[in-house]
């Protein structure tokens, strides 16, 4: 059995904030003109110097306080191509933090642009800590949790959780793009990050010399059931059953496994993760998924569900490395799509909305997975328990007019390849490059998918 891994998927007490005194419906930067202060080297990285950005809490000023957001960028300011916004995902991952990692896997971008990255509202080092919320999920996206630990937290947030939307993060960002002094810049983002580039595409297009969108959200909505990514797991395991020659079919096994075990839900969250780290489930630095799904079907459950539990509750990941405060803030303000409307309906009518929605969900759509699997997952589990809050306002253009490269694994499980695909549909000067055999975040990880990026952003 390989070593047990925790995924990082792309905080202690409650974010505090700052007083701060505008008189209701003042615009949120009226004579403060963002600038980054308190500048020093990073102490991640020596080539980076660290700053950083206050903006306000409520940008229109009914509501007092300010943010104080952490600000990573190259000390080479000469970068002949400008700036390269690199957007980190979740939502819920810091940004300078990771700024070792990620310049290590752009390094062919680093002589041409200038790398800068940021800690998005509620992350890193002013990371929203719910407690309760933290340790039950950690960094899953699929895990979910108990209604208690979703009131903890909506609870610790009180009407502040109205101000962590992708808006207000494409807004710092505008502020942020003024304190640099640019007057146009090129985006990367992967996963969540990919959705807050769109987001920013579509609120300021002409600020975006062209973008970069790795393991596709796509700008409408992700479909909270997850119904895509649940059918793709069929094909991916498959795909890996035929590579290795294992002689029997892993889905229909998955099928057999779910319905008399009731684990659905852990088994996805296994399949999602080894989706990042391991996509042609080679039993490579992760869990042996095909033989611990054939030991299952073989009416051996014991090691699959020790794996599922080791996942769920084997270590700890802080608030500073991926807030599941902010995840849940985040994606339960967002999504305009969820079964009962978006975040601003009634508690009282959710649950029988999600009752309607499953019984849409035919078998054909959610197989191998059963249909109930599509409602117990941690999107829906959590966000039919947060309480209402203000939806995140649509952008005001329907269509990114910047030239766009999408790059998605065909095996990705966590932002399936039929998301890719939607957002290609609405990008007129879009193009999608799907990169077989390769599962979520692709950047640094693949031979085509560095070549495709370096191409479109040096030419080269």
């Amino acid at each position: 059995m390989p070593i047990p891994i925790r995924v990082l998927r792309w905080t202690a007490a409650v974010l505090t904030t700052v007083t701060l005194t505008l008189p209701p419906g003042a615009p949120a930067s009226a004579g403060h003109p963002p600038r980054l202060t308190g500048s020093a080297p990073c102490a991640e990285i020596a080539t980076f110097t660290c700053s950083y950005l206050t903006v306000p809490l409520d940008r229109t000023g009914a509501r007092p306080g300010t943010l104080r957001l952490r600000v990573a960028v190259a000390d080479n300011a000469g970068a002949p191509r400008g700036v390269l916004m690199v957007l980190s995902g979740g939502p819920g991952q810091p940004g300078p933090a990771l700024v070792p990692r990620i310049s290590q896997r752009l390094s062919y971008l680093l002589a041409d642009y200038r790398m800068v990255m940021i800690d998005q509202r509620g992350t890193g080092e002013g990371a929203i800590d719910c407690p309760q919320l933290q340790r039950e999920v950690g960094s899953s996206d699929v895990t979910p949790p108990t209604p208690a630990a979703v009131r903890e937290c909506a609870g610790l947030l009180g009407r502040n959780r109205n101000h962590y939307t992708t808006a207000d993060t494409v807004a710092d960002l505008e502020d942020l793009r003024r304190a640099l002094g640019v007057p146009r810049w090129t985006l990367d983002g992967v996963s969540y990050g990919s959705f807050v580039a769109a987001h920013y595409g579509l609120t300021h297009p002409r600020r975006v010399e062209r973008m970069v969108l790795d393991s596709v959200v796509p700008q409408n909505d992700l479909d909270p059931l997850y119904v895509d990514g649940l059918a793709r797991s069929g094909e991916v395991l498959r795909a890996a059953c035929r590579e290795q020659q294992c002689g029997y079919d892993p889905a229909a096994e998955l099928a057999d496994v779910v319905r008399p075990y009731d684990n659905g839900v852990g088994v996805l969250d296994l399949l999602v993760i080894a989706s990042i780290v391991d996509p042609k489930l080679t039993a490579t630095n992760f869990y042996p998924v095909l033989q611990l799904l054939h030991l299952a079907a073989q009416g051996d459950p014991g090691p699959l569900n020790a794996v599922i539990e080791d996942l769920r509750h084997g270590s700890f990941t802080p608030p500073a490395e991926y807030s599941s405060g902010l995840h849940v803030a985040t994606l339960c303000g967002d999504l305009r799509s969820m079964p009962w409307g978006d975040a601003s309906a009634p508690l009282r009518v959710r649950d029988a909305a999600v009752e309607r929605a499953l019984a849409k969900v035919s078998d054909d759509e959610a197989w191998p997975f059963e249909p109930r699997t599509a409602v117990e997952q941690g999107i829906i589990a959590a966000c039919r328990h947060w309480p209402p809050s203000r939806p995140n306002p649509r952008p005001p253009y329907p269509r990114l007019t910047m030239p766009v490269l999408m790059i998605n694994g065909d095996r990705d499980l966590s932002t399936p390849l039929e998301w890719a695909r939607q957002q290609a549909a609405l990008t007129p000067r879009g193009r999608l490059v799907v990169i077989e055999g390769m599962g979520h975040s692709i950047q640094g990880r693949n031979a085509e998918g560095d070549r495709v990026v370096r191409e479109f952003l040096t030419g080269s």
